[in-house]
């Protein structure tokens, strides 16, 4: 049996009308940059997670260094840029590369903090002792679709942009600047190439992060702001709207994938993930000393499984002149050596599932 981690193509065929219909729609308009599919796309997202405002954008990782830069992370007052490593961001040692990256694009210095005992977010504490008077942004990140607890961070008062990519939940931005998201096709909101969004409470920080996309123009060729082509492609904007009707459908059945997993991988010499009622499941990660030999255990019976991430991101090369050691952060090295995702999509039928827990209890009988 053929177990993928992700399964696009079953996903299109159920929606492959409406969608078909969608982007069919926006290719005879011939409005191919931004236009209404855009605007309604981020009034009806806004109006999923609580009435806040949605500015949407190229990638998650643009979301990122948009919102930043809204935040002026590494800017000087006015219009002039100051790049300086005397600017810090704070953020977690155990997320996917783009992260950290934005805090460098921009001049900054990433500091990085531990994950918490027993979960893939950040520890908290450890991540509060590393705010000091250089910290221009807290960037907490909410792994593999569970929204850590940023109320500690938001009463420093530094500001928090909110890493939601794996976690697409009503409540994201709450309190915080702002949030990101990723549409990229593996998300559980997931479009047809890249495309992201920023989400904030704030009117003034919507404006101008629309403003921002378009190169900082308005009026068109007046430029008051710097920015960049950050413009949210229409044809993903109609195929995200379509798929935005069912998430919620989508979300509950990762809960119940997970929920089926949980009882048939209990008392296995393995770690499971955090079981929370709001807990999405963009992945299925379960921790293991025996990691690689699973994976490779699985992969020879055809099922998919994917590590995430295998090099904690204090120790990435282009890292090494911030002085981080291995040991340094070490729950976030261990996660790296022992975490696998498992297929979790909404498109698993329970005999898949059944399938994968009965190779993993093989693979462990050995």
């Amino acid at each position: 049996m053929r177990v993928p981690l992700i399964d696009l193509s079953a996903q299109y065929q159920k929606i492959r009308g409406d969608v078909d219909a969608a982007v069919a729609q926006v290719l005879g308009s011939g409005r191919y940059v931004m236009g209404p599919e855009v605007t309604a796309f981020e009034q009806e997202l806004g109006a999923y997670l609580g009435g806040k405002h949605v500015v949407g954008v190229t990638s998650g990782t643009d979301a990122l260094l948009a919102a930043a830069m809204a935040l002026e992370v590494g800017l000087g007052s006015g219009q002039q840029f100051r790049c300086t490593r005397e600017v810090e961001v704070v953020t977690t040692a155990y997320s996917f590369f783009a992260t950290p990256e934005t805090a460098v694009r921009l001049g900054a210095r990433p500091v990085f903090c531990d994950i918490a005992e027993g979960s893939f977010n950040a520890d908290v504490d450890d991540l509060l002792s590393r705010v000091g008077p250089k910290t221009a942004v807290i960037l907490p990140v909410h792994m593999f679709g569970l929204r850590m607890d940023v109320s500690r961070l938001v009463a420093t008062g530094v500001p928090v942009i909110e890493d939601a990519a794996q976690t697409l939940v009503p409540g994201i931005a709450d309190g915080t600047a702002c949030a990101t998201l990723s549409f990229f096709p593996t998300k559980n909101l997931g479009a047809a190439g890249d495309g992201g969004a920023v989400v904030t409470q704030s009117a003034a920080l919507a404006e101008k992060l629309s403003t921002m996309r378009q190169h900082g123009s308005k009026p068109k060729y007046v430029h008051h702001l710097w920015g960049g082509n950050f413009r949210l492609d229409p044809l993903q904007a109609a195929i995200l709207r379509i798929k935005l009707r069912h998430l919620d459908d989508w979300q509950a059945l990762r809960r119940r994938n997970a929920a089926r997993y949980r009882e048939q991988l209990a008392g296995l010499p393995l770690v499971l993930p955090e079981s929370h009622p709001s807990h999405v499941y963009h992945h299925f990660v379960i921790r293991t000393e025996r990691r690689d030999a699973l994976k490779d255990y699985l992969s020879a019976r055809q099922i998919d499984s994917e590590v995430y991430y295998p090099l904690a991101l204090h120790l990435q090369p282009c890292f090494a002149q911030f002085g981080y050691r291995p040991g340094s952060l070490p729950r976030s090295e261990a996660a790296s050596k022992e975490a696998l995702a498992l297929p979790v999509h909404p498109d698993l039928s329970e005999e898949q599932i059944d399938f994968v827990a009965e190779t993993v209890r093989g693979f462990y009988r050995a």
